[in-house]
Formats: structure tokens, sequence, C-alpha cells
């Protein structure tokens, strides 16, 4: 499937005139944030920056921090409904879901564990606490009001905190300075509708609302399948900021999606249905003065979901308040330092009402001090050094640190890290019972990771760059179910994983062509192939802008993917099967014509039939159609 993918790209290539050279989806590393600015009407100019800080992070410090980062711009050319087509790309990232859009989606970063990525929303963690381990479910999250998506791979403890053995995802919600309408639809009556307004006020409020509706109709989950699964998806975010005075901005934000899908069980069509609503409040100052920035959040979450069984109601809450302060500190040229602290308070309680009739009430406290130091002892060495320290309810006092050396010399930049990670309990884990004799362990140790990697990135000619991460981390103290309890597996080490990322990058006159992948080996101490990690994944990204006789000017984005063989448990026997590769293939052409943004898109260009997981059919050849409208 490869080679023919390519010959389509070569034929486009040739078939036509090339007017500009696009960016990449995947923008690169977090060195590059500078291109960014903030909104900022104090001098009648207003110009946006999508994204706070990143936590625990001073000037020099950002450059150990391996990151993505997906625009608002490139979700949009791409078009990306949720969130999963979003992350599919990125090196290191491997994803499942149970079925169509909006179904139940796991995500393994680095061959971690679904709960061992941590999730942020505006660099505050998200975690549902109301799932079993304290997991996020990636298929309940649509792109029409995310405004940028940054990944970072490998444990991050020391900059995000709890949870960030794998990596971690941060959501940023902040709407487009351009007022906008967008409407699409596809083959496989899946619409979408999504809106941007943004307003400064006589006063000098910057006042931004962004909202979307997804609505669609799949075919069913289940292999074979008769009965279709409909899905709609309500998403929508305020954010209203002002600067009080030449050096302090208030900022605010709320944001709220709320998914209602029907669902199957893994072999037989049940016709159930979830409802997932999640709702949050951030506020906060910002001050900012020469060589000095503090900021101030508080923030509020809370998950609230419902599953209609066959009649039988089962509703999941979770709840989070969490309090965070950072100061940064240019100290000189070559020096900076970073400090905060955190406060986080979870609260939650579910009830289970079918066979298993489990019940969930408790609630716990974490409270974190961290620092950060950036530093160039020689003019081409930046050495950074992270430090956290996190004080939980049952797990008591853990500490996390970061060690990263960078080095320059030429057109080639190498580095070393060090850096630990750990993941507490979740409050099914500590307080959950159920009638099949689960009871909850107050007793559990916190899950802890240690990692290693080197990297290398040359740029070889001007126009062209490779790089390469080799990673090996081992997870300690894993949380296992045995004999109706969660427990910490007995071995010294139960998980590790090793593995290979490259990128190779070539910027034409005209085009440009992205190579990504990820050799990896996850595996139990014994030796076990942990499910559902591909040995090896690759992709290739193709943009070019044509111009042709009669349309003008098209703008032109291919992406083709391959999931290699991996190991899955059977659905109905629950046996462990060997799963094939597939090979995944989309286009998409977009034209301005008239003020108006056409885009036309074809997912899954060779109709491949697939299962992920196993006994879950994912979507077919999809045909999309969408129009947007900026003023």
């Amino acid at each position: 499937m490869l080679i023919k993918f390519i010959r389509i790209l070569i034929i486009l290539s040739f078939s036509a005139n090339s007017l500009f050279a696009v960016e990449t989806v995947i923008t690169g590393n977090t060195n590059q944030n500078s291109v960014r600015c903030e909104w900022d009407n104090r001098n009648g100019l207003p110009c946006l920056k999508i994204t706070k800080p990143i936590p625990n992070t001073s000037e020099f410090s950002k450059i150990g921090l391996k990151g993505y980062i997906i625009t608002s711009r490139e979700i949009k050319e791409s078009g990306a409904s949720d969130i999963n087509e979003v992350l599919e790309m990125i090196p290191g990232i491997n994803l499942t879901q149970s079925g169509p859009k909006g179904q139940q989606t796991s995500i393994f970063t680095r061959g971690t564990n679904s709960n061992h990525t941590l999730v942020l929303l505006n660099g505050i963690p998200i975690n549902d606490q109301s799932t079993t381990q304290g997991l996020h479910d990636f298929g309940v999250d649509f792109a029409q009001t995310i405004h940028q998506v940054e990944v970072y791979t490998g444990p991050n403890g020391a900059h995000f905190g709890p949870n960030a053995i794998g990596g971690a995802v941060n959501f940023i919600t902040a709407g487009d300075f351009k007022n906008s309408f967008e409407i699409s639809g596809n083959n496989n009556k899946n619409k979408t509708i999504s809106g941007n307004y943004t307003k400064i006020t006589n006063d000098d409020w910057i006042i931004n609302f962004k909202g979307g509706l997804v609505n669609s109709e799949t075919d069913s989950a289940i292999k074979d399948g008769l009965e279709s699964d409909k899905l709609k998806n309500f998403s929508g975010n305020f954010n209203a900021q002002k600067w009080l005075s030449d050096n302090v901005k208030f900022r605010s934000t709320v944001y709220g999606r709320q998914t209602i899908a029907e669902y199957d069980g893994s072999s037989v069509e049940n016709g159930y249905e979830g409802d997932n609503l999640m709702y949050a409040a951030q506020f906060g100052f910002d001050r900012h003065k020469q060589d000095l920035e503090d900021y101030l959040t508080i923030h509020f979450h809370k998950y609230d979901r419902e599953y209609d069984e066959a009649g039988t109601l089962d509703e999941y809450l979770s709840n989070a308040f969490i309090a965070r302060a950072e100061r940064k500190m240019q100290l000189s040229n070559n020096f900076s330092f970073g400090l905060g602290g955190e406060f986080k308070h979870d609260w939650g309680e579910f009830q289970n009402r079918g066979s298993y009739s489990a019940s969930t009430k408790g609630n716990v406290n974490n409270t974190s001090v961290f620092s950060n130091i950036g530093f160039k002892p020689f003019e081409n060495t930046t050495i950074a050094l992270y430090g956290r320290s996190d004080e939980h309810k049952t797990t008591g006092l853990n500490n996390t640190r970061k060690i990263n050396i960078t080095q320059f010399v030429d057109k080639f930049k190498f580095g070393l890290t060090h850096s630990t990670g750990l993941r507490n309990p979740s409050l099914y884990e500590l307080y959950g019972t159920d009638n099949w004799g689960y009871s909850g362990n107050l007793n559990l140790d916190p899950e802890k990771s240690e990692s290693n990697e080197i990297f290398g990135e040359y740029k070889i000619f001007e126009n062209l760059s490779v790089s390469l991460t080799a990673f090996k981390s081992n997870i300690f103290n894993h949380v296992e179910y045995k004999n109706n309890q969660y427990v910490n597996d007995s071995t010294k080490t139960d998980l590790n994983q090793s593995g290979l990322e490259s990128r190779i990058d070539w910027q034409g006159e005209s085009h440009k062509l992205s190579f990504l992948s990820t050799s990896l080996s996850s595996k139990k101490t014994n030796g076990v192939d942990q499910l559902r990690r591909p040995e090896k994944t690759y992709g290739l990204k193709y943009e070019k802008d044509i111009s042709t006789n009669y349309f003008g000017p098209i703008k032109f984005r291919a992406k083709y993917q391959h999931y290699g063989k991996h190991w899955d448990t059977h659905s109905s026997n629950y046996s462990t099967i060997l799963m094939d590769s597939t090979d995944i293939a989309d286009i998409s052409l977009l034209k301005n014509y008239r003020g108006y943004n056409w885009s036309f898109n074809i997912t899954n260009l060779f109709d491949e039939s697939y299962q992920r997981p196993h006994g879950y059919t994912q979507e077919g050849k999809q045909i999309r159609f969408g129009i947007r409208k900026e003023y």
C-alpha cells in the first residue's frame, strides 16, 4: 500500500506547478515557541499567544523538554474532527479505540499504560478520577474547540507532576483572534459545526467564545454488525482577560464538553448509551516584569459519566480543585531559575448498579513544591535540572527529578536526559468496593519510573534535517489486580520499555516531506510482550501548494501511517492473539475561493478493514466536505 500511496504523491507533485511551501503538522520541539506572542492590546495592536508558559520551566530549562506542537491552523487544515486524528502521527504515541468516533480510546505513550499519560488543560492536570485507574478517555475529546495540542513524551513528573510516567498531553482552549464559522459533512452521516467569536471591548477586555457540535451515525463497532452507532458531541469554551496594569493581567477560561454515544460490547451489539460530561473553570493572574514572571492559577473541574445498559443506570462522578503558583526568574544571560507550588484535592463517587454493583466514595490531597535551574556553563552547552516533591494523602512524600545536558556543535545538536516519574493510586484503587469481594487498598505504594534517553539532531542541509531519540525506561511497583484487590507487583521491575524514535524533515522550494518512525519494545519482567504495543510504527506526511489552470492555487496534504503487528486479547475467548499490521492513507485538498476556505478530505483512502482492539471494527473510507469563513 505504501508504494501505491507514493505513486499518487509523485503524480500529484509533477502534475502542477507549486506556489509556496507549507508547515508540517508537527511544528517541532518547544524551543520554537518564541514565534508565538501574547494577546496584548496595551499598544493598540492585539497579538494572540495561545498557551501559558510550560509549568516548571524557566527560560534555559525549556531545552530539556521534548515536545510536539499542533497548532489551530494545522488542526483545521488536516480535517481532523476528533483528538485521536490529531495525535496519531506523533512519534511514540499509539492509540486504540473501541469502535468509531466517540468510543473509549486508550493511549500508550512510549509503551507505557494508558494511565501513565497525564492530560492537562492549559497546563493544569485533568485526568478523570472517576475511572478505575484515573486514566483519560481520548475518545470523547473533539477538536472543534481545542485551539492547540502540545505533546511531551518521556517521564515528565518533575515538570507536570504525578501520572506523567509516559508523557503529557496539554489541551489549549484559547480561541482564534479571527472570527470564524465552519460547517462540514461526510458520506457517513457525520456533520460538524463550529464557530469562533472574539471581541475587544472599549475598556480593554478581550472576550472570546468558541463552540462546536458533532453529530454522526456510523457503522456498528462490532465486526459484521448491523446496528448503527450514533454520536453527539457539544463543546465550548469562554475566555476573558484584561490587563489590570502595565504588568498585571487577569485571565479566565470556562471549558465544557458533552459526548453522548451509543456503544456495544466486544462481541455483542448491545445498543447501550453513554453520556460523558466534563466542565472546567480556571482563572488567574500573571505578572510580568523585567527578568521576572509570576503566575497564579485557580482551577476546578468535574466529570459526570452515565451509562444506560438496558435500563440499568451507572453513574460516575469526580471533582478536583487545584491552586498553583509559580515564579520564573532570568538571573543573567546564562542562568534562569523557577520555583512554585501546587495543591490538588480530588473527591468523587460512583455507583455501578450492574452485575458488579460497585461503588466508590473518597478523597485525596496532593501538595507539591517544584523548582528548576537552567544555565549555560559554556557557549554551546546547556544544563537543565528539575526537581519536584509531592506529599500525597495515602502514599506520603515522593520525589521526582530530571537532568538534561544539551550540546550544540555547528549543525549538530545532541544531549542526554535522566528522569523519574510516579503515579499515585486512583480513588477506585484506594476506596472502591463491589459485590464480588473487591475492596480498595489504602496501603498501595505509588508506581515509579526511571528513564534514560539520548538524542541527536543533524541539519544535513539547510532544507534537510534528521533527528534520533533512543530511550529506555523501567516502571517499578506496578499496580495490578490480584485476588479481588489492587496490589503492587512483587517483582523488582514490572515493566520495561525501550525504543528508537526517528524523524526526517525535507523542505523543498515548493513542498515539504516528513517521515516519522518508532521502534518499540514493551515487555513485562518475564519477557512477555505488553498488549497493543506494535514494535514498528511509521508514517509519511507530504504537503504541497499546487497551481492548476482552472482552479488556481490549491493546497494538497497527504498522510500515510503503518501500524505494525502487535499482541491483543481475543474478544470472545480472551486468549492472546497476534494482530495484523494496518496501513492507512489520508489525503486533503484546501482552497480559498471568494473569501471562503473550502476543504475536501478522504480518510482511509484505500478502505482498509481492520480492528483495533480485537472485536471492534474501525471506520472505512470517509469522504468529507467542509467550508470555513473568517471575518
